[in-house]
């Protein structure tokens, strides 16, 4: 298999809900299922944009939000064993439970630093054992385990620095915007076909999006477009079913998302917009297998400069940029092209901000097909913002680079900020 092709199959996996609640969740689970015995205590420490994320964002099977309940479920009904999915069994009695557990100052978290490097140490603590499982650099990507005191796993991952961490060189950055299309043109398409399995996952959660009552914006993108859930309108299509299913994987619905990079939304944004077009222009699910395929790369491309989490919308930016890319590439156009259009979308919507992973993630990807449908139609008539302005480069490689650089390390103190701001808001 090609290089790109196994990148981008080790990177799609399934998440329930946000990602975050749920790696905070599976690490409970797992440092659980080396105890017996009633349970006296659980912290969870984590990074900043661990914590950010979570902060408040929807639990499924859950009307809770946030990273103590998503701790607390963890520990009652979490099972490690489906990872990233790990709450997809509990039940309204877990919800009890785990609200007791939370009312008795059973279960704490606290914030171990502002990095966007992913950090979570969960610690169970029962009247027979104590178990500790720390997770770094990817939401399931387990380090190390302690029991009683015992180091039962300790992999390399775990004795690397910050420092060494960043000196490392993605695979994906050894290759250009012109190689990244090469491949997504000539690939063997049946190599690329477990692709597939992202539409069947995300178009499950955007109908969820759709005919669950807890949603809203769903329901008014719907009206947007003039009711149906494909019309001619490419656009009003493309922001309905990605912001759909957004919504519902925000507020917690009971569908996973196909996330890339880590991120449903991510996930979300760098594909159903694709199919949104798809359906709207009659392309064939060749075109769209391949578009999907370089989609996910650029936003890979920029993902593994700017940090995992961050204090930057990686969702709008890179999926965003990654999405706009892929629409260039349906509608026949050039690498030129596909280069005007990531500055023009540099030059729009780098920056913004993360306050977590919430209802407000619907908005950021309404403003992300808007910039990047804006983006592609500028690019593709010859308007785009040149590289001599701003934080665009000499070359498309660069201009990718210069947009994760923008979070990590340009907002630290912007995540620190936000962190604070969280904080405040618990004071209150």
């Amino acid at each position: 298999m090609n290089e790109l092709s196994q990148m981008i199959k080790d990177d799609m996996k399934p998440a329930l809900g946000v990602t975050e609640p749920g790696a905070i969740a599976f690490a409970v689970a797992k440092a659980r299922s080396y105890t017996n015995g009633k349970i006296k205590r659980v912290n969870v420490a984590m990074n900043s944009g661990m914590y950010k994320n979570a902060f408040t964002c929807g639990i499924p099977n859950s009307n809770e939000v946030g990273n103590v309940f998503a701790a607390a479920l963890g520990a009652v009904a979490g099972n490690a064993d489906k990872g990233l999915e790990s709450l997809a069994d509990v039940t309204e009695a877990d919800n009890v439970k785990a609200q007791e557990m939370i009312d008795k100052g059973i279960v704490t978290v606290e914030l171990s630093g502002i990095t966007s490097r992913i950090f979570i140490e969960a610690s169970v603590e029962t009247e027979e054992a104590c178990a500790v499982v720390t997770i770094r650099d990817s939401h399931t990507n387990i380090t190390k385990i302690t029991v009683n005191g015992q180091i039962e796993l300790e992999t390399e991952d775990e004795k690397k620095t910050e420092e060494e961490e960043g000196e490392e060189i993605h695979s994906i950055h050894k290759y250009t915007l012109q190689q990244l299309c090469d491949y997504a043109t000539t690939v063997d398409i049946e190599e690329i076909r477990f692709i597939e399995e992202a539409y069947k996952v995300n178009l499950d959660l955007f109908h969820e999006g759709l005919s669950n009552p807890r949603t809203t914006f769903a329901r008014h993108l719907l009206e947007l477009n003039s009711g149906k859930e494909v019309s001619d309108n490419e656009q009003a299509t493309a922001s309905l079913m990605c912001n759909a299913a957004i919504e519902a994987r925000v507020i917690g619905l009971d569908k996973p998302a196909m996330s890339i990079t880590g991120s449903g939304a991510h996930g979300i944004i760098a594909t159903m917009p694709l199919y949104a077009a798809y359906k709207v222009n009659g392309y064939t699910e060749e075109q769209l297998l391949r578009a999907t395929a370089l989609s996910y790369l650029v936003c890979m491309y920029i993902k593994e400069y700017s940090g995992r989490l961050s204090a930057f919308c990686g969702c709008a930016i890179a999926a965003g940029s990654g999405m706009a890319c892929a629409l260039v590439y349906l509608r026949g156009g050039t690498v030129e092209m596909m280069t005007h259009t990531l500055n023009n979308m540099a030059s729009s919507i780098t920056g913004m901000i993360c306050d977590g992973g919430n209802q407000g993630c619907t908005m950021k990807g309404i403003a992300a097909v808007d910039a990047a449908y804006k983006s592609v139609e500028f690019a593709m008539k010859g308007i785009y913002i040149s590289d001599v302005h701003g934080i665009n480069g000499k070359t498309p490689e660069e201009t990718m680079r210069n947009m994760g650089l923008i979070a990590s390390p340009g907002m630290v103190g912007t995540e620190k900020t936000i962190v604070e701001i969280f904080e405040d808001k618990l004071k209150k």
